[in-house]
């Protein structure tokens, strides 16, 4: 069977990620095109044996599977411009753009677009990622093969029941990895603060956060039951969380989601509205 070209419209970070993923992943480079308009960037490109233009609507033309990785403050733009093409040849869209809703870009390219909307988050870049999918009614089972192993290259994939629940995905996935940043940079902080080297201090935690990730999808209990594994009565875990638990951690991140995730809803309207 003939393998499907997937062509990128626009060639940044993420862009980059998912064509070594695929590429990783044993895609022939043959079958990858993207759209760049910036000279240095579509040489960087060139060098991995892809096809590099600077025409979106020739990329249109050459692609069964077209990938939207570009800002979404431009989606729309660049929606109303290659829509005549993707009338005349119906691929398959994939958006990676956040924010974005399937009835918007259904509205700027016109037609019956098949479109899989996707979330992928920053941990992408180095093939560790966490990306939910949500598909408009016209993609059909094959196209949703497609869409998944192109967002499997970069890490883990699932797809949603309901659009509305990207919102929710934004705010924990989408904008997670900086909470654990946050609780990295705290970890380090207060670790110098008792004595450890700055270095020290960041190795640790940098090993201590990835063997706790590790440990968690390697087994089949939930995160509470760990945790009560490693919390021995009367020692210096359970001191350590029942100073957190004074400090109503959970109640702060139920308050820092539901913060992300109306922002998320209220951007999505905003966004929408280009064009």
């Amino acid at each position: 069977m003939k393998a499907s070209t997937i062509g990128f419209i626009g060639g940044g970070n993420m862009a980059r990620s998912l064509i070594g993923g695929l590429i990783a992943d044993h895609t022939d480079p043959a079958t990858l095109w993207v759209s760049e308009p910036d000279p240095q960037q579509r040489e960087r490109l060139h060098e991995g044996s892809v096809h590099v233009i600077d025409d979106n609507d020739a990329l249109v033309r050459h692609a069964d599977v077209v990938v939207l990785a570009v800002k979404p403050q431009v989606l729309g733009q660049i929606c109303q411009t290659i829509a005549p093409v993707v009338r005349e040849r119906n691929p398959l869209i994939v958006s990676i753009a956040a924010g974005i809703r399937l009835a918007d870009m259904e509205r700027w390219l016109g037609g019956k677009p098949a479109i899989v909307r996707t979330m992928p988050n920053t941990p992408a870049l180095v093939q560790c990622g966490a990306t939910a999918l949500v598909a408009n009614a016209r993609v059909n089972a094959a196209q949703k093969e497609l869409a998944e192993g192109i967002m499997r290259a970069v890490g883990l994939t699932l797809w949603l029941e309901r659009e509305e629940q990207m919102d929710a995905v934004t705010a924990l996935s989408g904008s997670g990895p900086a909470y654990f940043f946050l609780v990295m940079e705290a970890l380090e902080s207060a670790a110098a603060e008792l004595g450890l080297a700055k270095d020290t201090a960041r190795l640790l935690t940098l090993q201590t956060a990835f063997g706790a990730a590790k440990m968690a999808l390697e087994s089949p209990d939930d995160a509470a039951t760990l945790r009560q594994r490693v919390t021995s009565p009367g020692g210096t875990t359970e001191q350590a969380l029942r100073v957190l638990d004074e400090g109503d951690l959970r109640r702060l991140f139920r308050r820092a989601l539901q913060a992300a995730s109306d922002r998320s809803e209220e951007l999505a309207r905003l966004l929408g509205g280009q064009g």
